[in-house]
C-alpha cells in the first residue's frame, strides 16, 4: 500500500511571531522554520504503518519555494521513502492546495492520504475536507486512532460528544489530531541517508490547476497586549472587580 503525506513548512511554534511593519503579514525573514506540528504527526503515522508492514512506500509532498526542500528532507530523515516538491510562489489558498494534491494523487495513486488537520499559521482546517470533496473519497478528520489494512481503515475521531469510530473503504483521506501519536526525532544516520533519497521537483505550471485567488488579506495586526494582573486580598474584593471592572458578573 502506498501512503501519501502532505506537509507544510511554517514558523517554528516556539518562535516569537512578529507582524510586518506595513501590516501585510507575518515576518518570516530570519525566523526559525519547521514542519507543521500536525504534519509531523501525519508523517509519524505513515512511518508506523510502514514499520507494521501495512504500507509499502511513504511519499511526502509539500508546496512552496525552494526552502520547503529542507522540510521535505526532514520528513525523509524520519523514514519517508521519497519526496515531491511542488514549486509555487506565493502561498496557495486551501482550495488551490487541494487541487494540487488531487493532481499528485492521480499521478501516484496512493491508497491512503494523510494530512495534519490544520497548519498553525493560517489555521484554516480546510484542505483535507476539500480534497475529499473534489476527489470523491471518504474522509476521516481529527483522527486520534487509526487502524489500516489494504481494503479499509478504521478511524477514531474526536467529536463534541466524545469519540466516534468510522470504518472507511480504501482509498481514503485522513487528517490527524494531536492525540494520534508522538512524533519521533530523526537520528544522525537517517539524516545523512535522507540526502540520498529521491526528491522530484514539479512546477505549478506542470499541473492542470486553477490557482485564482478568492481571498485578500486586508491587514494583519498583533493581538492587544494584556494588562498586568491584580492581586486581591479578599473574596469580596475579587467579586467586586469581576463585577465592576471586568464586567463578567
Amino acid at each position: 500500500m502506498k501512503v501519501l503525506v502532505a506537509i507544510k513548512r511554517v514558523i517554528d511554534p516556539y518562535a516569537k511571531i512578529r507582524v510586518k511593519s506595513d501590516g501585510t503579514g507575518v515576518e518570516t525573514s530570519n525566523m526559525k522554520m519547521s514542519m507543521n506540528p500536525f504534519c509531523e504527526i501525519a508523517v509519524e503515522e505513515a512511518i508506523r504503518l510502514k514499520e507494521a508492514g501495512v504500507a509499502d512506500e511513504v511519499i511526502v509532498v509539500s508546496i512552496g519555494d525552494s526552502s520547503v526542500q529542507e522540510t521535505l528532507r526532514g520528513a525523509l530523515a524520519l523514514g519517508a521513502d521519497r519526496a515531491i516538491h511542488i514549486e509555487a510562489i506565493p502561498e496557495l489558498e486551501p482550495l488551490s492546495v487541494a487541487k494540487v494534491l488531487k493532481q499528485i494523487m492521480e499521478r501516484e495513486e496512493p491508497k491512503l492520504v494523510l494530512l495534519g488537520k490544520q497548519s498553525i499559521d493560517t489555521d484554516n482546517n480546510q484542505v483535507a475536507q476539500m480534497l475529499s470533496a473534489i476527489t470523491d473519497r471518504p474522509q476521516g478528520t481529527f483522527a486520534s486512532k487509526l487502524v489500516a489494512s489494504d481494503t479499509h481503515v478504521t478511524v477514531t475521531r474526536e467529536v463534541d460528544g466524545g469519540l466516534e469510530t468510522n470504518r472507511l473503504e480504501m482509498p481514503a483521506i485522513i487528517s490527524t489530531d494531536l492525540r494520534l501519536n508522538e512524533p519521533r526525532y530523526a537520528s544522525l544516520p537517517n539524516i545523512m541517508k535522507a540526502k540520498k533519497k529521491p526528491m522530484d521537483l514539479l512546477k505549478l505550471e506542470d499541473l492542470d490547476v486553477d490557482v485564482i485567488r478568492h481571498q485578500t488579506i486586508l491587514e494583519v495586526t498583533p493581538p492587544v497586549a494584556r494588562s498586568a494582573g491584580v492581586m486581591v486580598a479578599t473574596v469580596d474584593e475579587l467579586v467586586d472587580k469581576l463585577k465592576n471592572d471586568a464586567n463578567v458578573l
